[in-house]
């Protein structure tokens, strides 16, 4: 019979005394790092150095809040629906974020990192074949362009800037950028880079894997999250939402039974 595989786990253990996380004495940690540095920690199984750290906190602080997007109304309404149970709120916020709403970062990154990893020196041949397939397939090109920001995403440069000053302004970034601008040309019209496609940018010269970018968002929208849950519980919306959805969704329906009795 053969010997069956031990379990294990490489993040964290704790005795009686002590609290060790890859390797750190949390007791350690506490009052010397900041949460941006520990979820790097976590994330790669070391702490940043001054410069990753700084480029990490710039991406999370960008994805933390976007106002009443559809995870905000979502996290208010289970709140409306099920206040004993913040945690329920924040979850139901968090099951809204992917390729349209928080999440494209990850498909970026994906593409960009496929096409690093496919060979060749040739960004701009690198570029032309990713907005080639995309128009192939019928799909847009992800990180591209964005329905209120308009006509460029403000973030945009900012993370830019911070991730040159912290020389993380390379191959992936040029990349990028070489997608917008082969994609504007393609399709005739102006496809700026926007914020989800510098932080999959961003993110892939820090060396996460693409599967990470997603989980940025989902660490730094919980946060944006319970502040709309706390002003929900202070300054409600969602009875007003609920209310007026009922009755504009369905005054058709109302009118037609009131002229029909008439």
């Amino acid at each position: 019979m053969s010997k069956r595989k031990k379990l294990r786990s490489d993040i964290a253990w704790s005795d009686a005394s002590k609290i060790v996380v890859r390797g750190h004495n949390l007791v350690e940690l506490i009052g010397t790092t900041s949460l941006g540095d520990f979820a790097f920690l976590e994330l790669t199984n070391r702490l940043p150095t001054p410069e990753e750290s700084t480029v990490f906190d710039a991406i999370v602080v960008v994805l933390v809040e976007h106002g009443l997007t559809p995870s905000a109304i979502a996290s208010r309404m289970t709140y409306l629906g099920s206040p004993e149970a913040l945690q329920a709120a924040v979850a139901a916020g968090l099951l809204g974020i992917g390729d349209r709403f928080g999440g494209p970062s990850e498909e970026v990154a994906k593409m960009l990192q496929n096409a690093m990893t496919g060979g060749g020196e040739d960004i701009n041949a690198m570029a032309a074949d990713i907005v080639a397939g995309k128009r192939n397939a019928g799909r847009p090109v992800p990180g591209l362009g964005h329905p209120i920001h308009r006509p460029t995403d403000p973030r945009t440069k900012r993370l830019f800037e911070v991730a040159a000053d912290n020389g993380f302004s390379g191959r992936y970034v040029s990349l990028m950028n070489a997608v917008s601008e082969e994609a504007s040309r393609a399709f005739g019209r102006a496809l700026p880079v926007n914020a989800t496609g510098a932080i999959g940018a961003i993110a892939s010269e820090l060396g996460f894997e693409w599967r990470v970018c997603r989980g940025l968002a989902v660490i730094a929208r919980s946060i944006g999250l319970v502040a709309h849950i706390l002003e929900e519980d202070r300054e409600p919306l969602a009875p007003e939402i609920w209310s007026r959805v009922d009755e504009e969704a369905t005054e058709h329906m109302r009118s037609e039974t009131t002229d029909e009795r008439d």
